[in-house]
């Protein structure tokens, strides 16, 4: 009789030990921690591609505005030139006339380089990529913030509950998670200047 008090006393020990959730308290946490990675990793893909992204854009829309520019100067030179029959009578003027003309030529040249290989010019659509790529990111964030959160209540919940109480109060002394909160003026979205 008392072997078998001492085997289902055995018996109960290793049920409850089982069923105390000393290692699902433990992988909880890690899932805490693994999600909070994903948080920090989604702060630093922003940190490290909206600075990218924005020079990407402010130097192919320069370069747009660039080759606009010399078009319209090149253009406005020949334009205010007044040629006359005269001119080819007068060899500087003939120059000053030709220097012109192959400016604008040079500066057509240009712009028909960026209309073959991009038939329409890229700033704006470079600015919408910016957009999407801003508001990807900011998705990326919110989405590592809410599996963040459901981790973590995960997590509260097993430490809180009974039996793992027990086991957490003997055991472990493992603490709450605090969930992601906002930071105050977060409500306001950042300003991208160009």
């Amino acid at each position: 009789m008392k072997k078998l008090f001492i085997r289902l006393l055995l018996l109960s020990l290793v049920l409850l030990l089982t069923g105390c959730g000393y290692n699902s308290m433990q992988a909880n946490e890690e899932a805490v921690i693994a999600a909070w990675g994903n948080v920090e990793s989604s702060y630093q893909r922003r940190a490290d591609l909206i600075p990218n992204l924005v020079e990407v854009v402010k130097g192919y829309a320069s370069h747009e505005a660039d080759t606009l520019k010399a078009v319209t100067e090149a253009r406005a030179n020949v334009g205010s030139m007044k040629v006359s029959k005269d001119v080819l009578n007068d060899p500087a003027t003939l120059s000053k006339f030709q220097q012109a003309q192959g400016e604008l030529s040079g500066a057509l040249s240009r712009l028909m380089v960026v209309v073959e290989k991009y038939p329409d010019l890229k700033a704006n659509q470079n600015f919408m990529d910016l957009q999407k790529q801003l508001e990807g990111t900011e998705n990326r964030i919110n989405v590592a913030r809410e599996r963040y959160n459901a981790s973590v209540q995960i997590f509260n919940t097993s430490i809180r509950t009974f039996p793992n109480s027990l086991t957490n109060s003997m055991m472990l002394h493992l603490r709450r998670k605090e969930a992601f909160k906002a930071e105050e003026g977060a409500k306001v979205a950042p300003k991208i200047k160009f």
